[in-house]
C-alpha cells in the first residue's frame, strides 16, 4: 500500500487523535478522567445541557434551573467515578456492551467522515456486479382460464379461447375472453422476480421461453391456466453507477466499517496477553493470543 493511501486511512486518523488526546491529558497533569480528582464542566457542555432542557420544555432554562442541571451533572460524574473506582462497572454485561458500542461508534464516525471516491464505488460495483444487476424484464398480457369454474373442460376450453385470441390478434380486448380473476391481465415491463411473486416461479420460467407477438399456451400456475401474449422483452444488464449509487455507497461503507473495526481490534489486541483457561472436562488447552 502506498504511503499516500495509508495517510488517507480514517482508522489511522482515529488512532492518532486518540493517542494525541491521551498525551495531552498526561501533559496537563493527569487530566479529568475517572482516576483524577478534577471535575471540569466546559462551556460547551453547559450549552449542551441548556439545549437539551430547551428541547424538552420548549424554552431556555432559568439561572436556577441551569444551576440544577449543572449540580446534577456533577453528581452524575462523581457517581460514575466512584462506581468505577469501586469496580461496580466490572462484569456488568449491559455496561460492557454499551462501552463496546461507544468505542465502535467513535471508530465508525471517523470512517464515515471520509466519503468514498468515485473510483472506489466504481470498483465496488464491478466486483459485486451480480448483486446490482438489473433483472431481465418482460411485458405481457394474459387471459385466465379457471379449472374450478370449468371443471374437466378447462383444457379444451383454453384451446378454443386461444384460437379466438389468435384470430383477434395482439390487440384483442382480453376482458372479453376467459374467466374473471384478480390477477393482472396486463403486465408492463416487469422483472422476473415480480412475475414469480404474482404467478409463481414455474410460470416465470415458462414465460421466458415464449416468443413475442403471438398468443400461446395454455400455461399452468397455482391459480389455473393462462393464455399469454408476450409484448416486449428487455435483457438483464449491469447498471451504471449513477443508477444504483445510493445502494452501492451503502454497501461499500458497511464493508469498510466492518474492515476498519477488524483492523482496530487487531491493533488493540497487540497490547494484551489473552489466556483462555481449560474448562473442566474439556480437551481444549489454554493458550495465549497474539500480544503475549
Amino acid at each position: 500500500m502506498r504511503l499516500k493511501s495509508i495517510l488517507k486511512e480514517p482508522l489511522l486518523h482515529f488512532l492518532a487523535i486518540g493517542a494525541a488526546l491521551f498525551l495531552f491529558f498526561q501533559w496537563r497533569g493527569g487530566g479529568t478522567g475517572p482516576t483524577s480528582n478534577r471535575i471540569v464542566l466546559t462551556a460547551g457542555q453547559i450549552e449542551h445541557l441548556a439545549a437539551g432542557y430547551a428541547k424538552v420544555w420548549q424554552r431556555p432554562p432559568t439561572e436556577t434551573e441551569l444551576k440544577g442541571l449543572i449540580d446534577d451533572w456533577v453528581r452524575e460524574e462523581i457517581a460514575v467515578r466512584e462506581a468505577m473506582a469501586a469496580g461496580l462497572d466490572r462484569d456488568d454485561t449491559i455496561i460492557r456492551r454499551r462501552l463496546r458500542q461507544k468505542l465502535e461508534f467513535v471508530a465508525e464516525d471517523f470512517g464515515a467522515a471520509t466519503p468514498p471516491t468515485e473510483q472506489e464505488l466504481q470498483a465496488w460495483l464491478a466486483a459485486h456486479a451480480d448483486a446490482f444487476r438489473i433483472e431481465p424484464r418482460v411485458a405481457f398480457r394474459q387471459v385466465f382460464v379457471s379449472r374450478e369454474r370449468r371443471k374437466g373442460s378447462a383444457g379444451v376450453d383454453a384451446g378454443a379461447i386461444l384460437a379466438r385470441l389468435r384470430a383477434a390478434g395482439a390487440g384483442a380486448r382480453i376482458d372479453a375472453f376467459g374467466d374473471p380473476t384478480l390477477l393482472p391481465q396486463e403486465f408492463e415491463l416487469a422483472p422476473r422476480s415480480e412475475v414469480a411473486r404474482t404467478f409463481g416461479s414455474d410460470f416465470a420460467q415458462l414465460i421466458e421461453t415464449i416468443a413475442p407477438g403471438t398468443w400461446t399456451g395454455p400455461f399452468e400456475s397455482t391459480f389455473g391456466l393462462h393464455l399469454v401474449l408476450v409484448r416486449e422483452r428487455a435483457e438483464g444488464a449491469a447498471p451504471d453507477l449513477a443508477a444504483v449509487r445510493p445502494a452501492v455507497e451503502r454497501d461499500f461503507m458497511a464493508e469498510r466499517r466492518k474492515r476498519q473495526l477488524a483492523t482496530m481490534y487487531e491493533r488493540f489486541l497487540e497490547r494484551y496477553k489473552v489466556v483462555i483457561e481449560k474448562r473442566e472436562g474439556s480437551p481444549a488447552s489454554g493458550r495465549a493470543r497474539p500480544g503475549s
